[in-house]
């Protein structure tokens, strides 16, 4: 596989289905000065499916290839490097880790962290969780707000295999933070985690009582009263 041939095609087809009338709102909601072609979702997963075609033979060519993608300036491309990414799973493991933790400080805003954050550091996270977890101790406290954010919601989709212990312990030591997405972050982890263990997490709500925001809390509470 040749990264030059991904990133040329991808190009070729975001530019073949561009739309610059949807640019401006696009960088409005999302409130970045990042360039966008205007590709609208249905239409970015054509290219998706494009992307999907080029298989990586080894974990550098994987690693080349999201990062080839990835150093594209439009937002699309972007988000083309994190599904190419997520369609080749075996090579999601612990070599990408540096990887996606890259991604995650670039990125640095929700669109393009939480997907990474769920979708490819989780899924590392869940397959190597005794080589991970230690990390994700470090990341919980790292001064970039958006590696806390990944250690908050790195279990989403856990579900049962969700480490307990740590998720409390995380969203109980960025409690006192003001900045919204922190905030955010904790009350939807809980609230995920809620729909395998509501009962532990009400408990811990309750334990935590003001010491939570009122949208963590109000966000873990959301589908359990």
């Amino acid at each position: 596989m040749q990264a030059a041939t991904l990133v040329a095609e991808v190009r070729d087809a975001l530019e073949a289905r561009a739309e610059p009338a949807n640019v401006a709102a696009m960088q409005a909601y999302l409130k970045t000065d990042m360039p966008f072609y205007g590709v609208k979702r249905p239409a970015l997963r054509d290219v998706f499916r494009l992307a999907r075609g080029h298989r990586p033979r080894s974990a550098a060519e994987y690693a080349t290839g999201v990062r080839a993608l990835w150093e594209q300036p439009h937002r699309e491309e972007k988000y083309v490097a994190l599904a190419w990414a997520r369609t080749h799973k075996s090579f999601i493991g612990l070599d990408a880790l540096p990887l996606y933790l890259d991604i995650v400080r670039d990125g640095a805003w929700w669109d393009l962290v939480d997907e990474t954050a769920v979708h490819l550091v989780g899924e590392v996270w869940l397959r190597e969780r005794e080589a991970v977890s230690p990390q994700a101790d470090a990341w919980i406290s790292d001064e970039d707000l958006w590696v806390r954010r990944i250690a908050v919601i790195g279990q989403l989709r856990h579900k049962t295999d969700t480490d307990q212990v740590r998720l409390f312990a995380y969203c109980e030591a960025r409690a006192h933070e003001k900045e919204f997405f922190m905030r955010k972050a904790i009350g939807w982890a809980l609230r995920q985690y809620g729909r395998t263990e509501p009962d532990a997490v009400r408990a811990f709500v309750d334990r935590m009582g003001d010491r939570l925001s009122g949208l963590s809390r109000r966000e873990a509470l959301k589908h359990l009263g």
